[in-house]
């Protein structure tokens, strides 16, 4: 955990700081495997420029998830030993994953950003991770908003802070750690987004 832990707070330092609010250690070591995961798939673009070489590498993460769903991953590759924990404790879908590499895939050959595959279903999954059910329907808008401002569209994040606000309501208390990051003020953002985390818990009643 130490190592994927210092891989995720230099690769993703927003995430990382979301991942401090979870008390249970399990929880927090389960969502840090799936940010070192999606770090790593991140890390190929910067390391490799040619579209069909990036393909390469990402067609090898999209071979090892038949390793990491039947409960076999590569020995020693510890964000795969990791993965492969994750997902037999927490029984999560392969479908996410799957798009998610795609998406990454598209990103090399220079397509539109698949907003769904590359924020919404990570957001999905790590509030899975954390609650233990299905929380789509409370973490959509927050994983869109988040999309927004990743992506430099912030109108459009600062229209959609309302639905989020909103939507976020029945999240039950563990799973807020899987949105916190949409909350963080953007420095490169002339109107900072309204925290989340204060419109979350004034609408449960804990301030």
């Amino acid at each position: 955990m130490a190592d994927l832990d210092a891989q995720v707070r230099a690769a993703d330092p927003d995430r990382w700081l979301s991942s401090r609010f979870v008390g249970d250690a399990q929880a927090r070591s389960d969502l840090i495997a799936l940010y070192a995961f999606e770090a790593e798939l991140n890390a190929i673009h910067s390391r490799v420029s040619q579209p069909m070489l990036a393909e390469m590498r990402f067609v090898w993460w999209r071979e090892q998830m038949d390793e990491v769903f039947r409960g076999a991953p590569r020995k020693g590759h510890p964000v795969l030993e990791a993965l492969a924990d994750v997902v037999a404790r927490r029984g999560l879908m392969r479908t996410p994953f799957d798009a998610l590499i795609e998406a990454q895939i598209g990103r090399a050959h220079r397509e539109p950003h698949d907003l769904t595959a590359l924020f919404v279903g990570p957001m999905r999954l790590a509030a899975r991770v954390l609650t233990g059910a299905d929380q789509d329907a409370a973490v959509d808008e927050a994983a869109m908003l988040w999309a927004e401002t990743q992506t430099g569209q912030f109108a459009e994040a600062r229209s959609r802070r309302g639905a989020a606000n909103a939507a976020l309501k029945p999240l039950p208390a563990a799973g807020f750690p899987a949105v916190a990051h949409a909350a963080l003020i953007r420095p490169d953002e002339p109107e900072p987004l309204k925290r989340l985390r204060l419109v979350w818990a004034t609408a449960r009643g804990r301030i």
